[in-house]
This record gives structure tokens, sequence and C-alpha cells, in this order.
């Protein structure tokens, strides 16, 4: 029985949370750093006013303006949630950007799971690039396709992302280095229940709008419509 339109709209909504969680241990160890650094500086403020005769006022001003720019931090992160909504209207990415963004939210844990993510010198950032519209669903599709390779892909050692042409994405998967895959890497992939498998990226592709191609450890999609500045 095929799909009706609602219930390939809740997949592609489960595909995004699955994407979206991955992705929450580094929002929050982002959001959770200005905090521990806010906690320590109060301490020592508090002791440096505590103690009248070592008080330096020299002092309790940096340690005032350090409490001021981490909560800044801390506020910037919290904002960042908003990219996340694809009602939200965004300012626009460019594609290096995009790939640095991804890439570094899901570095550490590929990099435990002993894959590596490679991007290529052509997506280096660059004065004058475009901006391509609908930020946020671009971010769940670049971390689909990651996603994808990192839960399909057998023996995989290492994920490269090149630029494809001057609007589109072309994602890599091979075995990296020489050395032999560590065979408990598997171990700690995704359950099989919430893989992210072909059927997975292509509804989620479909629910956002975008044209993907899969063709075993190799992934492709354009990033849409260029902003053409006000």
């Amino acid at each position: 029985m095929k799909a009706s339109p609602g219930a390939r709209s809740w997949m592609a909504a489960g595909v995004r949370h699955e994407l979206l969680t991955r992705a929450l241990p580094a929002l929050r160890h982002e959001m959770a750093a200005p905090v521990s650094v806010i906690r320590m500086a109060i301490l020592l403020l508090k002791r440096q006013v505590a103690s009248a005769s070592t008080s330096d006022s020299a002092s309790v001003a940096e340690r005032v303006d350090l409490i001021e720019d981490q909560v800044a931090a801390l506020a910037t992160g919290v904002r960042s949630l908003r990219d996340w909504e694809l009602a939200t209207h965004d300012e626009g990415i460019t594609r290096s950007a995009l790939v640095a963004q991804c890439t570094t939210l899901m570095r550490v844990a590929f990099d435990l799971h002993g894959i590596g993510l490679v991007v290529d010198e052509s997506l280096a950032p660059r004065e004058g690039e475009p901006l391509f519209e609908a930020g946020a669903a671009l971010r769940y599709m670049v971390l689909g396709a990651l996603g994808y390779l990192h839960d399909s892909v057998p023996e995989l050692g290492e994920i490269k992302v090149e630029a494809d042409g001057a609007e589109a994405l072309c994602f890599v998967g091979g075995r990296g280095s020489s050395e032999p895959a560590d065979p408990v890497a598997g171990a700690h992939r995704a359950p099989r229940a919430l893989a992210i498998d072909a059927v997975a990226l292509q509804a989620l592709a479909d629910g956002l709008g975008y044209e993907v191609s899969v063709e075993g450890a190799e992934v492709r999609f354009a990033l849409g419509t260029i902003m053409v500045p006000a």
C-alpha cells in the first residue's frame, strides 16, 4: 500500500528528529562550555570581593567582563537553536559555512566510530560566496547525507565532502587509511531501526523539496535557490 502524503510527511519529520538527536551532544557542549566558565569566574569574583585586603578593582572588572562575554556566548548558543526550525526565516548560508557547521557538529561522534570527515579544499571559505536559501533545510540535508554514509556503508573509514560544480555537494565514503577497520566501531552505530538508509534519506529530501542522488557510497544534491541581496 502506497504511503499517503501525511504519512510521508511524518516519515520526513522522523528522519529530521533522528538527525537533530545525533547533533544534540555537540549543541549541548557548545552551550555548556560558557556556563562552566561563568561558574568559575563567579567563584573567583566572590573570593576577591570577600577579601578586602587583596581585592583589586581592575581584576574584579576583568572577571565581570569575562562573565558578560560568556553570557553573550550562551545567549548566542540558545538563539542558534532557532536555526533548526524549518519555519523560521533565515538569512541564507554559504556552501562553505554549511559544510563547516555540519562537520563540526558530527566530527567528534564520527571520530569515536573510527570515521574521519575530510573537507575538500574546494570548500574553503572565500570572498563573494553566494548565499543559498533555507539554511535549516540544507543543514538537515548535509547531516542526512553524512548519516546515510555512516549507517549504510560497510567498513567505512572516511567521508570526503567535495564541491560538485558551483551549487551542489558530493559526499563520498571510503575506507580511508590502509589500516584495518576497528571491528568494535560498528557496534556503536545507530540501531538498525533508526538507521538512515537510502529510503530514509529520500524521504528527508522529498519532505524538504530537494533532489538527491544516492549511488552506493556516494551522495549528491544541489543546494537550491541562490539568494539575491536586497
